[in-house]
This record gives structure tokens, sequence and C-alpha cells, in this order.
């Protein structure tokens, strides 16, 4: 296996971004739960305290002004202008950081899906209702590894995420919300409706395992096809991991158990419907990752108890890694 590891430098400021980003992140959620602005309005010769609802202007009255409202009005400007400053901090030291990983050369995700995550991060999508996968979930597998998986490619032109939420719950963020948050010309690909597209042809698939197709409501869209071989991503524990990305910024990546994941591509590339240009990647991407985490994650055993728990699918691609794993130091 090709794995070099990351340098006392590299994981240094792994471990910074991560810090930085989720200081920014903080600041930025609490500043978008404040009223959008508040303002003091006079109304036939009496003055109102109104809360700001959208950036349109839209406003609802909070009633006339007495002490208790000036207070009120007085403490959400003071709070909010420091909000701001945080913000701003936060985000000069996030950008900081963000520069040094890129100069480090550490692996980075693409500027459109890194846009995409800091958008479900800021709205609570990601993680409760949704992760990484596919390609670009091996850019998080290599920060838990400690190092670069060489043998597994990373290039890819779209972006995979599933769906995990588990009940429908119309107070909850949208996935269209988000992608509409991220970039307004997203649109749904009317030949495949699992699939988004933006003007510049960057495309977003939705995949969803069966049992989670029911925590989307009806309107949200795009639809995803539901795949069973997307069940055995939920099992395990996840990767939680803040990565570099190409426009200069950070963003969030939640991603499934590398084991799963690496054995789910195994299968893919034996599976009779895949595309046979894909199969190569599939299994090279699978055996690597096994690899770095039989080397590298030890908190993630690959042991008797974790074959147990495999699936009949999934047991004859394990038995074939380890006939050919590499021996650990």
């Amino acid at each position: 296996m090709n794995f070099q590891p990351f340098s006392d430098e590299q994981a240094r400021v792994i471990v910074n971004l991560d810090q930085a980003y989720h200081v920014w992140m903080d600041a930025l959620r609490t500043l978008n739960d404040m009223p959008y602005n508040m303002r003091i309005k006079k109304v036939s010769g009496r003055e109102y305290l109104y809360e700001v609802t959208d950036r349109r202007g839209s406003m609802k009255s909070k009633g006339p002004i007495d002490p208790e409202k000036q207070a009120e009005f007085d403490q959400y400007k003071t709070e909010k202008a420091e909000l701001k400053d945080r913000l701003a901090l936060s985000k000069e030291t996030l950008t900081e950081q963000a520069s040094l990983y890129r100069a480090l050369r550490l692996p980075m995700l693409p500027a459109d899906a890194g846009k995409i995550l800091r958008e479900a991060d800021r709205l609570r999508f990601l993680g409760d209702q949704a992760m990484v996968v596919g390609t670009n979930a091996l850019i998080a597998y290599a920060l838990e590894a400690n190092g670069f998986i060489r043998d597994a490619p990373q290039e890819t032109m779209d972006f995979d995420m599933a769906l995990t939420g588990l009940n429908a719950d119309e107070d909850r963020p949208t996935l269209w919300k988000v992608l509409k948050e991220t970039d307004m010309t997203y649109s749904v690909n009317t030949e495949r409706p699992f699939q988004a597209r933006n003007a510049k042809a960057y495309e977003v698939e939705i995949l969803s395992a069966p049992s989670r197709i029911g925590g989307q409501i009806a309107q949200d869209r795009p639809r995803p096809i539901p795949l069973p071989e997307q069940e055995w991503l939920l099992n395990g524990r996840r990767v939680d991991r803040v990565v570099g990305v190409r426009d200069g910024e950070a963003a969030r990546m939640v991603v499934p158990d590398p084991r799963w994941f690496a054995l789910q591509k195994l299968w893919m590339a034996e599976k009779p419907e895949r595309d046979p240009q894909k199969k190569p990647k599939d299994h090279k991407q699978g055996t690597a990752l096994l690899d770095a985490v039989w080397l590298t994650m030890r908190h993630y055993p690959i042991d008797n108890a974790f074959f147990e728990e495999l699936p009949d699918a999934l047991k004859p691609h394990f038995e074939l890694w380890a006939a050919k794993r590499p021996q650990r130091k």
C-alpha cells in the first residue's frame, strides 16, 4: 500500500483548522439564530418596535416602545455588533489556517462541494439529515488516517450525499433549501430526478437507504432512489472531519464508517449493473481504504467481531481482502 503519513506540521494545521472552523461556525449559527434585524418605526405619531424577518424587509410589530421594549432593542443591537466582530475575527483565523492547509498540499475538497457542505452545516442539515458518500469521502478518511492514501483515486466531477433522517419533519431545513441557499441556479435534472445541477453543470446526486426514504418531506427535492446497499453505510461509527477546500475556505464532512464504506466499494466493483468504467476505481478505493484502516485506524477494529457483523453479501469481499492485507509493523 502507498501510504504517506502527514508531517508534524501538516497534522498541527489540520487540528488548528478544525478548531478555527468550529469557532467560526458557532458564531455564524448564533448570528443566524438572531432576528434578521430590529427597527424602531413611528406610526401615527407613536413609536413601535418592529422585527425585520427577512432580507426583503418584511416586518412584524412587537408593540409600542416602552422601557422594556427599548431595553430589548438596545440589547439586540449590542449583541449583534459583538457577534459580528466575533464572526469577523474567527473568519480571519479560519482563512489563515485554510491558507496554511493549502500551502502544505493536504487533501482538498472541490469548491462547489465545500459550498454545499458549509450551508448544510450552517442549517444543521449535515449529520442530522445527510452525510457525504462517494469519492469525496476519501478526503475525510485521509485525515482520519493521518496520511495520504495514495492508491485511492480522489478526483471526481460530482458530489454524492446520502439522506440519513429517520422521520420527516416540516420544521427542519430541507435539502432543496440547502442547495438554493448555496447557489440559486441549482435545478433538478428532469431525466434523473435524484440529481441536481447548477449553471456550471456541477452535479449533486442524492442517495438514500430504503429505511431513510421516509425522512424526507414530500415537497423536498431531489428525490433519491432507495438503494439497499446504502443501508450498510448506516452501520458503525461515522467520521466527522474539517477539511480544506480549493477556494481557500474550509468545510465539515460527515462520512460513513470507513470499514463499511470500503467494503461497499468492493461490492460495487463486482455489481453487474455498475458502470464498467467505474469498477476499477471502486476496487482501488475499497482496497486502499481497508488497508489504511488496518494499518492506521486502530480505533476502527477489523477483527472477528467485525467480520461476524457483516452481511453474507460482504463477507466474501472481506475474505479476499484479508488474504492479501498488508503486514502491520
